[in-house]
C-alpha cells in the first residue's frame, strides 16, 4: 500500500475505535446505545470528541485526495464530471466538518448544533456518496471497471435505506413521546412508549455509521495509483526585508518534494 491507501485504513481505524467505545457503552448499560449518547458522559465523550476530530482531519484529507486523482482522470471538456468532482469536494468537506461540530456540541449539552452537526455530516454525506457514485458511473469503463461503480451504487442504497429508516423512526419517536425531554433520555426499558422506534432508530445509526466505512473501503485500489507533490517557489533567497540586508546574495531557488510519503 502507498501512502493514500493507508491514509484510508487510518481513517477507519478511527472510525472503528470510535465505534469501539459505542459498544463499549452497550456492554455497560445493557441496552443498545446510539452514537450521540456516547459522547455524552465523562471521560468517554472527551476521547470521542478527539477521536471524532482526527477523523474529520483525515476525512477532509481524503476528500481532497480523491478530488485531485478524479481531476488528473477528467479531461477539460468534461464539464459534467469536472462540476460534479468540485461539488464532491465541497460537499466531502462540509460533511467532514460536521463531524467536529458533533464532537464539540455534545446531544445533552446544546442539542440543536448537535442536530445540525449530524445532518451535516450524515445528510451532506450521504450527498457525497451520491456525488462520487455518479462519477464512478460516467468514469466506468474506461477509467475503473463496472463492479466498483455497482460496489459504490450499493453502499449508496445501504446508505439511502439507513437514512430514511432512522428519519421515519426518529419521528414516530419523538412524536410518541410528547412532553418528554428525549435528548437527555439516556436509558431506555423494554415495553415503554417508543422503545421500538427507539431501537430501529439506533440501529440504523449504527447502519449508516458503517455504510459511510465501507464506501471508503473502496478508495483504497483507487488511492494506490496518485501521489501528490508540494511545490515550494521561494520568491527570494533570503527572508530579509530587503536585498541590501542580506549577508549572502545567492540565486533564488525553488524545491519540490512529494506532498506526503508514497509512490505511484
Amino acid at each position: 500500500f502507498n501512502y493514500y491507501s493507508q491514509l484510508v485504513l487510518l481513517l477507519l481505524f478511527y472510525k472503528a475505535f470510535i465505534l469501539f467505545f459505542l459498544f463499549k457503552e452497550t456492554a455497560k448499560s445493557n441496552e443498545i446505545v446510539c452514537c450521540s449518547d456516547t459522547g455524552t458522559m465523562a471521560p468517554e465523550r472527551c476521547v470521542f470528541g478527539i477521536m471524532l476530530d482526527v477523523s474529520a482531519f483525515l476525512g477532509m484529507a481524503t476528500v481532497y485526495v480523491r478530488y485531485k486523482q478524479v481531476e488528473a482522470l477528467t479531461g477539460e471538456e468534461e464539464l459534467k464530471r469536472v462540476r460534479l468532482n468540485r461539488f464532491g469536494l465541497l460537499l466531502g468537506l462540509i460533511s467532514s466538518f460536521g463531524m467536529c461540530v458533533v464532537a464539540n456540541f455534545q446531544k445533552t449539552t446544546l442539542f440543536s448544533m448537535h442536530l445540525v452537526g449530524a445532518v451535516l455530516t450524515f445528510g451532506v454525506g450521504a450527498l457525497y456518496i451520491l456525488v462520487q457514485t455518479l462519477l464512478s458511473f460516467y468514469m466506468q469503463p474506461h477509467v475503473h471497471s463496472k463492479n466498483i461503480y455497482l460496489v459504490r451504487l450499493g453502499v449508496s442504497l445501504w446508505t439511502l435505506g439507513s437514512i430514511i429508516t432512522m428519519f421515519v423512526s426518529s419521528v414516530i419517536m419523538y412524536s410518541s413521546l410528547p412532553g418528554v425531554d428525549v435528548a437527555h433520555k439516556l436509558h431506555w426499558t423494554p415495553g415503554e412508549t417508543g422503545y421500538t422506534a427507539h431501537i430501529i432508530s439506533t440501529i440504523s445509526e449504527w447502519s449508516l455509521a458503517f455504510s459511510f466505512i465501507s464506501f471508503f473501503l473502496t478508495y483504497i485500489r483507487d488511492f494506490q495509483k496518485i501521489s501528490l507533490r508540494a511545490e515550494a517557489d521561494l520568491q527570494s533567497s533570503h527572508l530579509y526585508d530587503s536585498w541590501s540586508q542580506s549577508p549572502h546574495h545567492k540565486r533564488d531557488a525553488s524545491e519540490t518534494s512529494p506532498l506526503l510519503a508514497g509512490g505511484t
